[in-house]
């Protein structure tokens, strides 16, 4: 059953993603893998996952979506049944539902009520009958779940389901359903959690039935009973309702839209990732006004993307990101290399709010003389970049006292300090002793980031990769300290003549002092990181035309060449 739902969730994903009815030959191409699928094959393997999944319906010979019922529906005419649960645990699969209370709301008016105990078929345990009241005796004669879950689906028929905190109760409704039908339920849900937080931001700091409760004043007490529990969440719901209609809302879709969670709205604009592509790449967030929310890169954009709207877990920029998100745009590169540098590029000059670790100057420091001692400098320099400010500062104060050939290099002077931690110690000079050890330990990290860059700066390499250009490659020169030049390198004759440009560039920059920009250590850093674990398509070689015309011949792509 499991794997039927799931590929009922890729079939609803791909119908979603065309923005309207699938054909069947397609649909079955994409789920099953296959190299051909003809319209009558296809249909008989789609026809469980259409029939037995109400979300999906057959358009002819095409899958697409079906309208919930009841959704365009105005809200001052719809018919809403505000359902409230108690189950025996938290979790659908472990737990079992032993109380069921629903109300019906037709014209915005409460109608009718529904109240049935359910016997769950195992022990009810203290910590919830303590909780609710209810005990084993209780549901010792009532009707099994399944017939409760009957029961209370006839009663709430063909309308708009409420619930507070609907995830919950539509979880365990859910899987009773599957078992009774075959089917989910197809009633459009309201959740009158995602409603307080969206209508009363600002005015209630908590969004917990009882909380909302007391805000409104309702006439029912929340209690841990089912239908005085949805008595409170349909008077609630009638509050929320008004609400929403000043907010412009009209229809049960325009409610239920507005109830859904910020990861659930994001999961909806899911289609704005339609068409990406399988290649390595950059992306940019927009919002509505054309500004840039976020920036990454990917090696396969499509999946990288898709990701985005499949996630539980989101860092909470990100996700803020999604809830604001009006188009994305995508710029394809030839490999990870050329993805990851143009990344670098983009936030150093766009700066998007969601990206936390945005490339700024100013968050690396440097070491750097002053008088008999080192201090912590935002000008550029040899003794650096660090990105721990706190850590540099111990370092720098490590070496008070230090000689001239120390303070050059700051690696010379561990020995000694090593030396009189031990003599603080054996003094029993502990707390001289402990805040020793703790400059001591961020010296020899700050003098281990300080030897890494001097080798990433002595670094003269050149790296090929495949370019974004059909049959050409991309020849990445690394000399003095930065990338001096980038060449898309044609088949045939045109290649020399760009490499012969590369290594000219190279040979001017070596004329020079390394850098010790933080911009170009940026570089440098994703340029080692490349390094430590290769990709398949690059390559290294030494600044040397023939090697270099080798590589972007394709003559050298099985094996990683370092530069000496």
């Amino acid at each position: 059953m499991q794997l039927r739902l799931d590929a009922a969730d890729r079939l609803v994903d791909l119908v979603e993603e065309r923005r309207g009815p699938v054909p069947a030959e397609d649909a079955a191409r994409h789920l099953f893998a296959l190299a051909n699928a003809p319209v009558g094959l296809a249909r008989t393997l789609l026809h469980e996952l259409v029939e037995g999944d109400a979300r999906l319906v057959w358009a002819r010979d095409a899958v697409a979506l079906a309208e919930a019922p009841g959704s365009s529906t105005p809200l001052e005419l719809a018919e809403f049944v505000v359902v409230d649960l108690e189950t025996t645990g938290l979790r659908p699969g472990e737990a079992r539902i032993c109380e069921i209370g629903a109300v019906r709301i037709r014209a915005l008016e409460i109608v009718e009520t529904f109240e049935t105990l359910a016997n769950p078929g195992v022990r009810i345990g203290p910590a919830i009958e303590a909780l609710t009241g209810i005990t084993d005796a209780d549901v010792r004669g009532a009707p099994p779940v399944r017939l409760a879950v009957r029961r209370f689906l006839a009663f709430a028929g063909d309308a708009a389901l409420v619930a507070h905190n609907a995830r919950f109760d539509m979880g365990f409704l859910d899987r009773e359903t599957l078992g009774l039908t075959g089917r989910r339920l197809a009633a459009p849900v309201v959740d009158t959690v995602g409603l307080s937080r969206v209508l009363l931001a600002g005015r209630l700091q908590r969004a917990s039935l009882s909380a909302v409760a007391t805000f409104f004043g309702t006439s029912v007490d929340p209690c841990h009973r089912a239908l005085p529990d949805a008595q409170a969440t349909a008077e609630i719901l009638l509050q929320l309702i008004g609400l929403a209609q000043e907010r412009g809302a009209a229809t049960v879709a325009d409610l239920v839209a507005l109830s859904a969670t910020r990861r659930r709205r994001a999961h909806g604009k899911r289609q704005l990732v339609a068409g990406a592509p399988t290649a390595p790449g950059v992306y940019l967030f927009h919002d509505r006004n054309g500004q840039v929310l976020y920036i990454g890169r990917a090696r396969d954009l499509r999946q990288r993307l898709r990701s985005y709207f499949q996630s539980e877990r989101l860092r909470p920029t990100v996700e803020a990101a999604l809830g604001a998100l009006d188009r994305v745009e995508w710029r394809v590169c030839g490999s990870e290399l050329e993805a990851a540098l143009e990344e670098l590029r983009l936030l150093r000059s766009l700066r998007p709010a969601a990206n936390v670790r945005t490339v700024r100057p100013d968050r690396y420091v440097y070491l750097r003389r002053r008088g008999a001692g080192l201090v912590c400098s935002a000008t550029p320099g040899p003794l650096g970049p660090v990105r721990s400010r706190g850590q540099a500062r111990l370092a720098a104060r490590a070496l008070d006292g230090a000689s001239d050939e120390e303070l050059a290099d700051p690696a010379l002077a561990l020995p000694r300090l090593r030396e009189r931690l031990s003599r603080l110690a054996a003094d029993l000079r502990y707390e001289d002793a402990a805040r020793l050890r703790d400059r001591i330990a961020a010296l020899d990290e700050v003098c281990r980031t300080v030897a890494r860059w001097k080798r990433l700066r002595a670094a003269t390499l050149c790296l090929v990769t495949p370019a974004a250009t059909p049959g050409c490659s991309r020849a990445t020169f690394v000399a003095a300290g930065r990338v001096v030049a980038e060449r898309t390198v044609p088949p045939g004759a045109g290649a020399a003549l760009e490499i012969d440009a590369g290594l000219a560039a190279a040979r001017l920059a070596l004329a020079g002092s390394p850098s010790v920009a933080p911009e170009h250590a940026d570089e440098l850093a994703v340029i080692a990181t490349l390094l430590r674990r290769p990709p398949p398509e690059l390559t290294v070689c030494r600044l040397d035309r023939e090697a270099i015309l080798q590589a972007c011949s394709g003559g050298s792509t099985a094996s990683l060449r370092r530069a000496g």
